[in-house]
């Protein structure tokens, strides 16, 4: 188990299932909404997040939550696909969650990966995300090599939301989700690691054995670029929920 004597600021919850986790994700956000039914939420995409999601619908049809006035912000979208196209992140959260509960579609916002000036996109989103106050709750996932979003190892800890090269181990993680590798994409829009650091909290969700070796190297590691996840150590309000 994770041990944790010297980041005060970070609230460590081991789990024994992935319901578990998706359980107590999910629930960080329905408590929030109900103290602040407006608040901004900064969602991820990929499969760890996807029993939160499931979470998030089910207590929505119990009655227990409302996103009417809520607002959400995603870390990244693909650059090339179109929003209908299945592996693209608008297609992925209008089916894993928005389609299911009752927030307004205009209040849902993610990069376009298909803008006419991708550079104006970024400084846009990132416009978007102050001008309406920040977010509140961040919500991550762990990559094998360390990203957060889409930044990849050696990405500036100042960066704001930009575009970014995959890594081939990224697209090798992501080709799951495509026909064939050759399919995933070779460039995404990401909020920079700066943004992600300006959530007035964020909850990093890791499942899996896999992710143990990186998870340990967040916590344990040397904070530096080469592993963009160990910023968040920085960070004065962190929740880490994971489990094997």
């Amino acid at each position: 188990m994770l041990r944790n004597s010297v980041e005060s600021n970070i609230d460590i919850e081991k789990v024994s299932s992935y319901e578990e986790l998706s359980k107590k994700a999910a629930n960080i956000l329905v408590e929030l909404l109900r103290e602040k039914p407006a608040a901004n939420l900064g969602l991820a995409t990929g499969s760890t997040p996807v029993g939160m999601y499931e979470q998030l619908i089910k207590a929505y049809q119990e009655g227990n939550v409302s996103f009417q006035d809520t607002h959400t912000y995603n870390l990244d979208e693909y650059i090339g696909l179109e929003r209908s196209d299945p592996n693209s992140y608008h297609y992925f959260m209008k089916k894993t969650l928005f389609d299911h509960i009752d927030i307004n579609p205009d209040h849902t916002h993610i990069p376009s990966g298909i803008a006419e000036d991708l550079e104006e996109e970024c400084v846009s989103y990132e416009r978007l995300i102050k001008a309406n106050g920040g977010i509140d709750i961040q919500i991550l996932g762990l990559g094998l090599n360390g990203h957060i979003g889409f930044n990849e190892p050696g990405t500036d800890f100042a960066s704001r939301t930009h575009i970014v090269k995959l890594a081939e181990s990224t697209r090798t993680a992501n080709a799951r989700f495509f026909s064939k590798k050759e399919d995933v994409p070779k460039q995404a829009i990401t909020m920079g690691i700066q943004s992600i650091m300006e959530a007035k909290k964020i909850v990093l969700l890791a499942f899996g054995k896999k992710k143990m070796d990186p998870l340990q190297r967040l916590m344990k590691g040397v904070v530096h670029p080469d592993f963009p996840a160990s910023i968040l150590r920085l960070h004065p309000n962190i929740t880490i929920i994971y489990g094997e």
